[in-house]
């Protein structure tokens, strides 16, 4: 019997998750690997062959490493609910007008679930993922703070987790950096794991074209919006686009039209199919509401809690302060950022503590 107890470790077949099983199995957890198959990208009409955390060769590599260390390893297949809720919800939130961030939703409501419904039924007290994030228990709540590497600290994608889900979920490598975990990879005789290079692809487009993803998901719906106006920001017509939900806020390349100068999308009007394009300056915004919220720190927030707020996975954050409405939260930053963009999740910290986390509503323009 293992003096730790029994936790179920999700593999991708990567190497972060691969030395968390490894970390665990040593410091004598009973390890029950499992990999999730979340989608067959050849359903998808796509042409690049299959990569990342889906593919065979990824579960393969999973499988390998838990009969080498010696632990039991299951494939569960969630293809169907992964579709009905992640993908469903990206194509839902572009042809509103919005952009997602699918692994965001793919943790909160997905692959956290999943994994909990399957560590109970193997009788696993925990569950563990690769993820670079720190969690401690503090004043009756756990917390989630920042990777000890930052250049590689996940918890932004980890907002959504509420206090059950934490309670349950082990990150064994939050305390290393990178560099450390591909060291230990290779001391262990790992030594190509340790040099595998690492996909930043959504899973489900890994060539990369959300474009031509939507368009095979929904082609009556972008066949519809194409001939939309490109605008202005003192709204007069500069050209057509090829639909909506084909332009993000911040994109300068891609927009199929000359104006001689830079121009960046600055603002998506799904009612009216119109692009509003500007200069980079355009971009430039104080204020944002923020809905489904999920409280991490704290049960709520104060009225103008200082935080440092991040509006993207790659944002560094920006002081602002956070003001808790009904069920939203009013943040203004202290100076301007660029490319507030609705759908995204806007995080906001204490140091590296995550106190809040929602989704991006809308810009709140000035009086």
């Amino acid at each position: 019997m293992s003096r730790n107890g029994k936790v179920l470790v999700a593999m991708s077949g990567g190497i972060d998750s691969t030395v968390t099983a490894m970390l665990l199995h040593e410091s004598g957890y009973e390890v029950i690997g499992i990999t999730m198959k979340t989608w067959d990208y050849a359903t998808s009409g796509g042409s690049k062959k299959e990569t990342g955390c889906c593919s065979l060769d990824s579960i393969n590599d999973a499988r390998a490493v838990a009969v080498d260390m010696g632990f039991h390893h299951f494939i569960i297949d969630i293809r169907e609910e992964f579709g009905d809720w992640v993908i469903n919800n990206f194509v839902e939130e572009y042809l509103a007008g919005r952009t997602p961030n699918p692994c965001i939703m793919c943790n909160t409501h997905i692959k956290w679930a999943a994994l909990l419904r399957r560590a109970d039924a193997l009788d696993c007290e925990f569950m563990a993922t690769g993820h670079y994030a720190q969690k401690r228990f503090e004043q009756e709540r756990y917390i989630i703070s920042k990777g000890k590497d930052s250049n590689k600290d996940q918890s932004y994608v980890l907002w959504g987790l509420d206090q059950h889900k934490l309670s349950r979920t082990l990150f064994p490598i939050g305390g290393f950096h990178k560099p450390e975990i591909r060291q230990m990879a290779a001391e262990r005789g790992y030594d190509e794991l340790a040099k595998k290079a690492e996909s930043y692809e959504i899973c489900f487009i890994p060539d990369n074209d959300y474009r031509s993803f939507l368009a095979r998901r929904q082609p009556d719906a972008i066949e519809k919006l194409k001939g939309g106006d490109f605008v202005s920001t003192e709204g007069i017509v500069l050209g057509k686009h090829e639909g909506f939900p084909f332009y993000t806020i911040g994109q300068r390349k891609g927009l199929g039209i000359a104006l001689g100068k830079p121009m960046f999308v600055t603002r998506i009007d799904a009612e009216t199919n119109t692009v509003v394009l500007g200069e980079v300056e355009d971009l430039n915004q104080q204020s944002m509401w923020v809905g489904n919220i999920n409280f991490v720190k704290y049960p709520d927030l104060y009225d103008g809690t200082v935080t440092i707020t991040k509006i993207r996975s790659r944002h560094q954050g920006a002081p602002a302060f956070a003001q808790q409405i009904d069920n939203r939260i009013r943040v203004d930053f202290a100076t301007t950022v660029d490319s507030i963009t609705p759908g995204q999740s806007a995080v906001m910290y204490e140091g590296d503590d995550v106190l809040a986390g929602g989704h991006i509503l809308s810009v709140i323009e000035p009086a």
